[in-house]
């Protein structure tokens, strides 16, 4: 398994991102979010601005890293929701562990969902997430992720403002 450094060496995007995967799946790296008091952090911030800022479609907070689905809306960008999201739970999660420096790596995969199809495979992909990685046997069974509750829109189809504009979606690996 290639180490972090070796990873920005693989040039195939589509290789680079399976291998980061494989890797956090197998839960290398650091697993802050393994600690509740962190992916609940981690949970309440994607939770807060669902419906002002973007549309929380699906998400997953695994140990190592957090899978998201989003629309987001025309006044905020993509950028300044994940910033964010990084910017605060970095501040809290740190305090919370009694430690300092990086929380979260610099950078995000993002992906345009480009039909329903994709979308649906997105939001499978998310939940089961837990279950490739050998954490819970179904994926409602993982308690940091929209697949175990009941949330109202986790999981439907965009009402807003369209399948026309799925574009404007975004899974988010960070």
């Amino acid at each position: 398994m290639p180490s972090g450094r070796n990873f920005l060496r693989i040039n195939n995007e589509v290789k680079r991102r399976k291998e980061i995967e494989t890797y956090l799946d197998a839960g290398h790296g650091s697993c802050s979010l393994r600690d509740k008091r962190v992916a609940q952090l981690v949970e309440e911030t994607l939770l807060h601005f669902d419906g002002q800022r973007y549309r929380l479609l699906a998400w997953v907070i695994m140990p190592n890293h957090v899978h998201v689905l989003i629309e987001t809306f025309s006044n905020n960008s993509l950028v300044e929701v994940v910033h964010s999201w990084k910017s605060f739970t970095a501040k809290k999660a740190n305090a919370i562990l009694k430690r300092g420096g990086a929380f979260w790596q610099p950078e995000y995969f993002d992906r345009a969902i480009r039909d329903e199809q994709h979308w649906a495979k997105a939001i499978q992909y998310i939940h089961n997430n837990p279950v490739k990685a050998g954490l819970v046997r179904r994926a409602e069974e993982w308690p940091y992720s929209s697949a175990s509750r009941a949330q109202k829109n986790a999981g439907e189809t965009p009402a807003l403002p369209g399948l026309d504009t799925l574009s404007t979606e975004q899974i988010l690996l960070w």
